[in-house]
């Protein structure tokens, strides 16, 4: 059976994650998730004081891109690919809300972008790869064999998150998840490197009323089919 490039695109907390995670388990492919990389650029970014109200210092972060590496290892105990920056577990700390909020700004940022782009095509270079994020379908991997674009309704959205955060003992309501959910989708739909869009070659699959296993028939479904 060949190998093939899976792109999963799509709105913040639509889900887009835990399908590509499944996918990529189902198949024994490789997952990368993408967001979590401009995550852990955020928390480098707060960690070091870098922001100043709601936007970071770019001069700085400028500066300073090249000091950070990020990379995926594979957690034995618990069977799931978890994110190292400049080699510290900081799976559970890139989830926080605080980082939510911070998240967009630095993802719109040009030079970032291109860093973390570099480093994305690489890990996908050999195919055989599942990779999940805002703009993978359209600037990451644009030659893509199967993309998919996620999306499910602002209020089913934050509801998940919600539920998310509170199974981690965060406080929060769910009047504060929709709005940080919204502001996210503004900032990632107009930023002006690699937006959120959906790509002309992408299926669509609204989940706002699927379950995970109806989900996941689905793109099984469109794997087996590009893959013969």
């Amino acid at each position: 059976m060949k190998k093939i490039t899976i792109a999963v695109d799509g709105y913040s907390s639509c889900g887009k994650s835990t399908m590509a995670k499944d996918l990529a388990q189902k198949v024994k492919y490789n997952y990368i998730d993408s967001g979590a990389m401009y995550r852990a650029v955020t928390l480098y970014a707060l960690r070091n004081n870098l922001f100043e109200s709601d936007y970071p210092n770019e001069t700085v972060l400028k500066k300073q891109i090249d000091q950070i590496h990020i990379d995926f290892r594979h957690n034995e105990t618990n069977g799931k690919s978890e994110t190292y920056l400049n080699g510290e577990n900081v799976e559970k700390e890139i989830r926080s809300m605080e980082v939510a909020d911070k998240v967009s700004p630095i993802a719109a940022i040009g030079f970032v972008r291109e860093a973390l782009v570099k480093q994305q095509q690489e890990m996908g270079k050999n195919k055989g790869i599942v990779m999940d994020g805002r703009d993978i379908g359209t600037v990451v991997f644009p030659d893509a064999e199967l993309k998919i674009f996620v999306t499910a309704r602002p209020e089913i959205r934050a509801q998940r998150r919600l539920a998310e955060l509170t199974a981690k003992g965060e406080n929060h309501t769910f009047e504060e998840v929709l709005k940080n959910l919204t502001k996210r989708d503004f900032i990632d739909a107009t930023r002006k490197d690699g937006p959120l869009r959906q790509a002309g070659d992408a299926v669509v699959i609204n989940n706002s009323d699927l379950t995970i296993e109806e989900q996941n028939a689905i793109i099984l479904k469109l794997f087996k089919e590009k893959t013969g």
